[in-house]
This record gives C-alpha cells, sequence and structure tokens, in this order.
C-alpha cells in the first residue's frame, strides 16, 4: 500500500510529481549552478593570487639594493643564484629567474638551465613595463611574471621572473567541494519529503476548488494584471476588445469600459489598431502614438488549441529613445577623444601636429579650427608670457577644403587686443564660449573688416581654449561653428579642454624636440668641416646628408701631411642627437691631433681605440665618481683612415669596423679593396692591419659612411651593387661621382647621416722629384749640396738655395754623425720645397736651446727658423727628417 502511494505521488502525471520533478531540476541546477561558480571563483581567485605574488615577487626582487651591482659583476650567477633561491623558497614560487638583456637566464632553480634563453615574452618588459602570462607547465598551467631592472639611468639592465603553478593556490575548491555536495544532498532529502507532505494534502483538499480559493485567484490575478509597468491587450478572434489593463489604457488613451468594442472603434491612430487587429505576429514594432513611442509585441493565441485571438504587450520606449540619443552623443565624443589621441601627435613637427588638431576637430565638433601659437613655440622656444606676445597662425581647417575661408591664413604673424575672448582666455587660462558672435563686440575690436568678412560668411559661434602643456602657455585653439548648427554649449566645453589638453602636450613635444633638434644640427655644423684644405694630391668632393629623425656622429677630414701626403678619413659614431655629435666633434679632433704626430693609420686607429676606452672609463656609468656618473660614454664608433702618398702613388689604409672603401679606376672599373675589417672603436686589445695599394693616375677614391648603402628596406649586399653600378662610369669629375651616387642610392627618408667622399689621385712627376744617396762621410756632404744647387737653378728656385742648403747641410750632418745605415736626400717641389733626409736610425733628433759656451747643439734651432715646418717621420726601414721651406 505504501509502496503504490510512493509511485502515485511520484508519477509526473499529478500535481505532486510534477512538484517533485521542479524542485528536483532546480535543486539540480542550483547545485550545478553553485559547482560551477565555485570552480571559476577558485580558479579566478587563484589566478589572480599567483599573479599577484608573481608580480610582486618579480619587482621586489628587480628593485632589491646591490642587483645591478651584481649584474655588472664578473659572476652574477654566484652572486644572485642564492639570493635568488632564498626567496623563491621565502615566498613558496616554483621558480625566480634573473635574466639578461638578451634573454639569457643567470639564475635558476635547476642549475643546468642557468645560461639558456628564458622562456616568455621579455619585449614590454625591456621597453620598461612589468607583464603577467599564464604559460603551460610540466606540472599544469602556471602565471609568470616578468619585471625589468633598472640602473640608476632609468635604462633597463635586467630583468626577473618569477612564476607559481595555479594548483597550489587553488586548493579553495578541493575544501569546498565536499560541502556543497552535502548541501545539494540534503535539498534533495528535504524535497522528497516535502513533496510527499504535498501529495498528501493535495489528495484531501483538491477533489475541486472552493468559491473562495477561487475568488482569490481571480484577485490576484487581477492584481497582477493591473498593476505590472506594460500595457497588455487580449483581442478576440472577432476583432474586439477582450481585456486591457490600466496602462494599455493609458499608453492608448482608451475610453472608459473599452471591453467589448471593436479596436477600429476605439479611437486609435490606424496604424496602431491596424497592428492590433491585424492577426499577425510583430515583435518590437515602435510606433508613434499620440507623444510617445510605443514598442508593441503581438502573439497568437490559437497556436496550440488555445481560444481564437491575439495577445498585444505595450511598453514606452520614449525616455528610452532620450536616453539613447544622449548615449549616442556621449559615445560619438569619446571616440572623437580616442581618434584625437591616435592622429595629433603623429609626429615632431609643431605646424604638423597644430595641422592635426584642426582636421581631427573639424566637422564631428566644430565647423572651422584655427590655431595660433606664440612665435617663440614654431622656432623650439619657450615663451615667457604668451599675453602680449606676437601669435603666429599654425593651422586652419573647415568643411569646405579648397573654397577659402574668412580667417587669417597660415603663417600670418598678430597679436590679440585685450577685449578679443583668446586674449582673455590666455590671460585667465581658461576657456571661453561666445554663443552669438554678433553680439561679441569685444572679439570683433580685434580686426572689424575680418571680423565682419567672418560674420557675413555665416559664422556664428566660437568657443576658445588655450594650449598649456607642463605649465606653459603656448598659444590658443579656437572652435567656429557655422549658423546652420546649434551654437557651442556648457557641456561641450569640457571636451574642447580635453582636445586642446593633449593637442597642448603634442606640440610641447615637438617644440622640445625642434630646440633639442636645431641645437644639435648648430653643433654638428660647427664641428664638420667647411672647407677643404689646400693640396696637390687629391681632388676631392664631399657630401654630408644628415638623417630626418635627428642629429648623427657621421664625420669626414681630409688632412694635409708631410711630404706632400694627404690623409683621408671617415667616420661614424652610433646614435643621435647631441650626445653624437658632440663625440664626433671630440673623436675628429683627436683624429687631427694624431695626424700631427705623422702616425701609420694602425696606429692613428689604435690610438682612438684606447681614447674611447678611457673616455667610457671614466665618464660612462661607471666612472670612477660611482655608478651612474659622467656623461652617457660612447657606445660605438667606426673609422677608416687612408694616407695617399703622390710621389710613389701609393695609399696606406686602415679601418675599425667601417665599410670598405670603393677604388674607380680609369676604366671605370669598381672594386671594393679587401681591407682587414678591424673591430670598432673602443672595444679594446685588438690590433687594427693595415692595407696597402698601389693607384693608378686619375683613380678615384670613394670613402662613405654605412648611411648610403645601408635601409631598412634592402640588405646591405643590395646597397652595395647598387653603388658599384653608379660608381662604373669613367670620365667623370669627383664632384659628378658625389651628386651621382646620391641620386642612384639616397633613400626617399634617410634614417642615418651619410657622408661621401670622392677623391681623384694625382702624381709628383719625377721633373719635380729629385733624390740622391749620401755616403756616411762627412766629406760627401760637399758633394750633395752641389747637386742640390743645381737642381735648385734647374727648378728655378735660386732664391731658395741658401736656406735649402743650409737646412739640408744640418740634416744630413745630424745623420751621418748620429745615425746609422744608407742614407738618402731627397728634394720634392709641391706648394712648397720638400726637403727630407732618411736614415735606418729609429732616433729622432730634439730641439734645444745651447749655451753660450757650447761649441754645437744649434743646428736644428736654425732649421726650425728657416723652415715653415719641420719633424720626423717613421718608417719601416727608420725615419725620415724633414722641412719644408717656403718657395717665394
Amino acid at each position: 500500500m505504501a509502496g503504490r502511494r510512493f509511485r502515485s505521488w511520484l508519477s509526473v502525471r499529478s500535481v505532486a510529481g510534477q512538484v517533485f520533478v521542479l524542485q528536483l531540476v532546480i535543486v539540480l541546477l542550483l547545485g550545478a549552478a553553485a559547482t560551477i561558480a565555485l570552480v571559476l571563483q577558485v580558479r579566478h581567485d587563484a589566478t589572480d593570487e599567483a599573479r599577484g605574488r608573481s608580480v610582486a615577487v618579480a619587482e621586489a626582487f628587480a628593485n632589491s639594493p646591490g642587483i645591478v651591482q651584481a649584474l655588472h659583476s664578473r659572476n652574477p650567477t654566484k652572486v644572485l643564484q642564492p639570493r635568488a633561491e632564498a626567496a623563491r623558497k621565502k615566498s613558496g614560487l616554483d621558480f625566480v629567474v634573473v635574466v639578461t638583456p638578451q634573454g639569457i637566464r643567470l639564475t635558476h632553480p635547476k642549475p643546468d638551465r642557468i645560461g639558456k634563453h628564458f622562456i616568455g615574452n621579455i619585449g614590454p618588459p625591456l621597453r620598461g613595463h612589468t607583464i603577467t602570462e599564464s604559460r603551460p607547465g610540466t606540472l599544469g598551467p602556471a602565471m609568470q611574471a616578468v619585471a625589468p631592472i633598472f640602473n640608476g639611468h632609468h635604462k633597463v639592465v635586467g630583468l626577473v621572473g618569477a612564476g607559481i603553478t595555479i594548483q597550489k593556490v587553488s586548493g579553495l575548491a578541493n575544501r569546498q567541494l565536499p560541502l556543497l555536495v552535502g548541501a545539494v544532498s540534503a535539498s534533495l532529502v528535504l524535497a522528497t519529503g516535502g513533496t510527499a507532505l504535498v501529495s498528501r494534502r493535495l489528495r484531501r483538499q483538491t477533489r475541486g476548488l472552493d468559491p473562495v480559493e477561487m475568488t482569490r485567484m481571480y484577485e490576484h490575478h487581477d492584481a497582477v494584471l493591473h498593476s505590472v509597468r506594460e500595457g497588455v491587450l487580449i483581442v478576440g478572434g472577432d476583432g474586439r476588445l477582450v481585456l486591457a489593463n490600466d496602462e494599455a489604457s493609458r499608453l492608448l488613451d482608451l475610453p472608459p469600459r473599452p471591453e467589448g468594442r471593436l479596436v477600429d472603434d476605439l479611437g486609435l491612430e490606424p496604424h496602431v489598431a491596424d497592428v492590433l487587429a491585424s492577426g499577425r505576429d510583430v515583435t518590437d514594432e515602435v510606433l508613434v502614438a499620440g507623444d510617445r513611442l510605443l514598442a508593441i509585441n503581438n502573439r497568437l493565441t490559437d497556436r496550440d488549441g488555445g481560444p481564437p485571438g491575439s495577445v498585444a504587450t505595450l511598453r514606452d520606449s520614449t525616455e528610452l529613445r532620450a536616453l539613447s540619443g544622449r548615449a549616442e552623443v556621449a559615445q560619438k565624443r569619446l571616440k572623437l577623444l580616442y581618434d584625437a589621441s591616435v592622429e595629433i601627435g603623429t609626429t615632431l613637427d609643431v605646424g604638423r601636429t597644430a595641422q592635426e588638431l584642426a582636421q581631427v576637430a573639424v566637422d564631428r565638433f566644430a565647423d572651422f579650427v584655427t590655431v595660433d601659437l606664440a612665435e617663440p613655440v614654431a622656432r623650439g622656444d619657450e615663451p615667457l608670457a604668451v599675453g602680449g606676445v606676437e601669435m603666429r597662425r599654425e593651422a586652419v581647417h573647415g568643411i569646405r577644403p579648397g573654397q577659402g575661408h574668412p580667417f587669417y591664413p597660415v603663417g600670418r604673424v598678430f597679436s590679440f587686443v585685450p577685449t578679443s575672448p583668446q586674449a582673455f582666455g590666455l590671460s585667465r587660462g581658461e576657456p571661453v564660449v561666445e554663443d552669438d558672435l554678433t553680439e561679441a563686440l569685444g572679439w570683433q575690436a580685434q580686426d572689424s573688416e575680418r571680423t565682419a568678412k567672418i560674420i557675413e560668411y555665416g559664422v556664428r559661434s566660437l568657443v576658445t581654449v588655450p594650449l598649456r602643456a607642463r605649465g606653459v602657455l603656448l598659444g590658443v585653439v579656437s572652435f567656429w561653428r557655422m549658423k546652420q548648427r546649434e551654437p557651442f554649449e556648457e557641456e561641450e566645453v569640457s571636451l574642447a579642454e580635453e582636445l586642446a589638453a593633449h593637442a597642448a602636450v603634442c606640440i610641447d613635444n615637438a617644440r622640445r624636440y625642434t630646440r633639442e633638434h636645431t641645437m644639435a644640427v648648430t653643433l654638428q655644423h660647427s664641428l664638420l668641416p667647411r672647407a677643404l684644405p689646400e693640396q696637390n694630391a687629391l681632388d676631392v668632393a664631399f657630401r654630408y646628408l644628415p638623417a630626418e629623425s635627428g642629429v648623427g656622429g657621421d664625420w669626414f677630414d681630409v688632412i694635409p701631411l708631410p711630404g706632400a701626403r694627404v690623409a683621408l678619413v671617415v667616420g661614424d659614431v652610433v646614435g643621435h642627437g647631441l650626445h653624437a655629435a658632440a663625440t664626433m666633434g671630440r673623436l675628429r679632433t683627436a683624429v687631427h691631433n694624431f695626424s700631427t704626430l705623422d702616425l701609420p693609420p694602425d696606429e692613428i686607429l689604435s690610438h682612438l681605440d684606447d681614447l674611447i676606452a678611457r673616455i667610457d672609463r671614466d665618464e660612462g656609468p661607471g666612472g670612477p665618481e660611482g655608478e651612474g656618473a659622467g656623461s652617457e660614454g660612447i657606445t660605438g664608433a667606426t673609422c677608416l683612415y687612408a694616407i695617399y702618398d703622390p710621389v710613389t702613388r701609393r695609399c696606406t689604409m686602415a679601418r675599425a669596423g667601417h665599410p670598405p672603401p670603393a677604388l674607380v679606376r680609369p676604366d671605370g672599373s669598381v672594386e671594393f679593396l679587401d681591407l682587414p675589417a678591424g673591430p670598432p672603436l673602443g672595444l679594446g686589445g685588438l690590433p687594427f692591419e693595415t692595407a696597402e695599394v698601389e693607384l693608378a693616375e686619375g683613380s678615384h677614391l670613394v670613402l662613405y659612411t654605412d648611411g648610403l648603402i645601408e635601409d631598412r628596406r634592402r640588405e646591405i649586399d643590395t646597397g652595395l651593387e647598387m653603388l658599384r653600378d653608379a660608381l662604373s662610369h669613367p670620365g667623370r669629375t669627383p664632384d659628378e661621382i658625389c651628386t651621382e651616387v646620391l641620386e642612384a642610392l639616397l633613400p626617399s627618408n634617410p634614417s642615418d647621416d651619410i657622408a661621401l667622399i670622392a677623391a681623384r689621385t694625382q702624381v709628383v712627376g719625377g721633373d719635380r722629384v729629385a733624390s740622391w744617396d749620401v755616403p756616411s762621410d762627412p766629406a760627401a756632404v760637399a758633394g750633395v749640396r752641389a747637386e742640390v744647387m743645381r737642381k735648385l737653378a734647374e727648378w728655378g728656385l735660386d732664391e731658395a738655395a741658401f736656406t735649402a742648403e743650409l737646412v739640408l747641410s744640418e740634416l744630413i750632418t745630424n745623420a751621418i754623425r748620429h745615425a746609422t745605415g744608407p742614407i738618402r736626400v731627397q728634394l720634392l717641389r709641391d706648394k712648397a720645397l720638400i726637403c727630407e733626409v732618411s736614415d735606418t736610425s729609429s732616433t729622432s733628433p730634439h730641439l734645444r736651446y745651447a749655451a753660450t759656451t757650447d761649441e754645437g747643439g744649434r743646428g736644428l734651432f736654425l732649421v726650425a727658423q728657416f723652415a715653415e715646418r719641420w719633424g720626423t717621420r717613421y718608417t719601416s726601414g727608420g725615419k725620415v727628417i724633414w722641412a719644408e721651406l717656403a718657395i717665394p
């Protein structure tokens, strides 16, 4: 008996069974939802906790004292490994890893992984941003954070990665899940018991409904129907209104007691009555009813065997439409601000930035926009005060581009009168709104003729906002609207201020860049050679083109040397800006100083290498005054140094990481000389090698910097082949070579400086050179003097004969007395008369003042007095003492 009862109330055909099934479904759904919510919440909390712990440990370790010094120590792993492991164990993380900027691990919980590449995204941290990322691990998903390590110059010198598996922090679900399962089971038991009780009660009371219960049911139905905020209409199959609740009567303005009347007789608007009586399904159709917008839904009632007719619901969407309109306006303004953040400030040009501000605001916010800046701003200077300062019109843009406008043109310089809205806004630092310009007498006082044209053109209202950035007033932006649009409202002023604030920062950035760029260009031009020195060994032409993005450190030089020789120098300092230009000037000065020593090219480069290493050591971040002392140091430099001798036609060259020179022979064939590359300057410890090549008369030696052949859009080998093609044309002058090479290879937007030298070789003929071998016998000096006198007479230099005789006698006598080996005398007629005495000794004579009682020691003093210049040049076989005498 009990079993049959259980089966009867458990049957889904009974009310009790249906209630039980419903409760069962609800409990199961709630249990499933609670379980899913618990798992998702725990997973979210675990992920957040893992991310927070990883970021906290990574940033704390990256900013811990001594980590920068440890990174620069000889063995960073030895110092950092125990510290990283201690931090990992104390924080409970799975790993704490220190990584170099190149992505190489310096520490790891597993020592065998030290020195390998770090697995993760290190791009943003190298730019100074801490990031977190979820990565699969051997123990499950893990969260890792990567934080940058900054030195005293806020430069990233390393990275710290920290991570933990999410499973370690997600144990809450395991603890709460049994409790949740128990709660669901208890709910099922209660539902089962409750269903049994309800079933027993229903069997006693559901033989027939009581009239009171029926009345109460109707009252409840009627109360619900008439209290909802949505209109409900029931229309019968015959088109008569069966039921209308209070909200429907209010929305449609129905007459009293409308039930039983035809829908067409209720006085509704035809399109509304047509929808209600149409007998068709309608979903959210918006109709106008009087001064309201109604959203109507209509559904048929006879789909599942019900009575014929339809049920319509009505919603008043008038306020929703108004809110939607305001939301649309707000969305457009946000879109305008977003576009402004993207489109304003794309370049570091003041005028272009002002034009971008005008373009982004036209049509969407204003019909015309004018931007006026203080005169010093365009030059990169900072205005002392904007009030009373002359303004320059930097930008004008409107809705009718190309059709003219009534405003001051771009480039016009003027001053705002004190009564104008712009002057008032600048003095107060606040925006000013003019609703009707026809009544703005203060604005009309600016220029009565011009303002009359503006009003006649149809401009109606104005809002002007000062351009302020970092506490400096740069100028003013004015937004204008035509009379066809509504004038500016007060709530739109904030949008104008936002646009002006963003543009002002961009304009100030461009102003600062302009100032720095101007200073760097001025410095660089003052350091580069302005004219080539006079010499007869080479016919030289040059070109120098700065990069568009900034001043670089390329330089060149043509340096005359003793013996009619000439040195050609081309160099490149890595980087741009003031530091690169100043470094270039220091290196160029050093090359000039080292050249006076008349050293071979490889020794010149060695001295430069030592100089750069000493500058980096003394002035770099690790200078003698502690970390961060001094300047930035020299990040790298290349150089090519060549010496050409027009007598022997031999060119001696050495390079330090610089592109090889090109040799253009007289027949037009081109060869890139195979010089030993050598390391860039500043690495130290590695020697430089010298190569020597014999050049035919009329050959062209072309020296250049890497900006000529390197470009983002082509490989360096392609650039070299293009240079070969541009040079392989005989019969051109050095100036023509420079012009045509730049036409062929110059990029459209050079990102690096370009220095180019083309030098055509010339030869000192045998008719201008004379040489003699001198025995190591003082008696031979007289014979050599006689030969020299005859040669000078042959050259027509009798006036210089006495001086030459005196100088050569002293130099030859010193060589015989103090030197060893064969002695050779050479005369060279160039711009000056060059006297050279060579021997195999490496000792050099020194000039001194002889005492009154000394019998000797005055010879070199006389040489120095009579010669224009004199000195010593060391060779592989000894030395050459030379003296240059002026030719009358």
